[in-house]
Order: C-alpha cells, then structure tokens, then sequence
C-alpha cells in the first residue's frame, strides 16, 4: 500500500468549495476548489471515474 501525504487546501479555500464540473460540448469532468468570485475551478484535475474523485479529496485530507 502506498502511503500518500495530504497536502494543505489551498489558501482563501475550504472543503465546502470542492465542486465536480462537467463540459458542456465534451462530458469531461473535472474538480476543483471552486471561486464564486472569478465563477472558476482552481486546482482542477480530470476525472475519469469515481475513484479520481476520491483520489482528489484524499490528496488534501478531507472526507465527503
């Protein structure tokens, strides 16, 4: 088993602002720490199943 450091949530972030999107024309999905702000995904990654998601709040040490 590989043991995985967690990394801080980004600064001006919080767990509540992780946020699933998908693309319109394509389907990808991606996630991210959402700005309501600038309406954008910061630190946004591709998903390609549910594991990526999980993968993703893993990295920075929150639990869904």
């Amino acid at each position: 088993m590989k043991i995985r450091k967690t990394i801080p949530i980004p600064q001006g972030f919080t767990a509540a602002d992780i946020k699933v999107e998908s693309s319109i024309c394509t389907g990808e999905k991606t996630i991210g720490f959402y700005s309501p702000a600038d309406k954008k995904l910061h630190f946004a990654e591709l998903v390609r199943s549910q594991a990526d998601i999980e993968d993703f709040y893993r990295k920075y040490g929150v639990t869904r």
